[in-house]
């Protein structure tokens, strides 16, 4: 999946209407959230956005006609196949009105604006797995370890071997298990795993 390097604007002039998009890589729904509290300027007349982390997503129309706003915005992150990325888009007002065609256009505008010019990093989603190996198997692990990239975050030791938690990413899990079983042959226990 797609996210953004790092925060980022654009804002820009809609029929005397100024438009200011601020865009940012989020990692959990609490992080969006902070973000737009941080963003809203109580001062302008609508802050309207979207986020997306994950599955979750959510948007706002903040006062303006439903389905202006927020969706539009929300359009263009998905339009853009992004993920874990919030968008704000703050509207001050400048006496002409735009219709509801016209806030489609303007919000879903310059947030795909602001999101096309943000500079962007593939990155895969993780599982996490806990996995219990005799002492015997030790070294196949580390190589498969390394082999496979995968991030060791816990390491505990018992009578008979070792608990080792991992973080792998989800496409190479089928790969890696398979692997692990055949190097270990049979002799490692998959303890549990779930989302990272």
């Amino acid at each position: 999946m797609l996210t953004l390097t790092k925060p980022y604007f654009y804002q820009e002039e809609i029929k005397k209407s100024r438009f200011l998009a601020r865009a940012s890589p989020v990692d959990t729904v609490a992080d969006a959230l902070v973000f737009l509290e941080e963003t809203r300027d109580n001062q302008a007349n609508h802050n309207c956005w979207a986020y997306k982390t994950g599955d979750l997503y959510r948007f706002s129309d903040d006062g303006e006609p439903g389905g202006t706003a927020g969706k539009p915005i929300f359009n263009a992150i998905e339009k853009l196949q992004l993920n874990h990325v919030v968008v704000a888009v703050t509207r001050y007002f400048g006496g002409v009105k735009l219709g509801t065609g016209g806030l489609i256009r303007a919000y879903g505008g310059v947030a795909a604006t602001c999101l096309r010019e943000a500079s962007k990093i593939q990155v895969f989603p993780t599982i996490e797995q806990t996995l219990q190996i005799d002492f015997n198997n030790i070294g196949q692990i580390h190589s498969l370890l390394e082999q496979f990239q995968i991030e060791k975050l816990n390491e505990t030791y018992t009578d008979s071997g070792i608990i080792l938690k991992i973080s792998i990413k989800e496409f190479l899990v089928s790969d890696f298990t398979q692997k692990l079983t055949n190097a270990c042959k049979g002799n490692v226990q998959l303890l549990n795993s779930g989302p990272d």
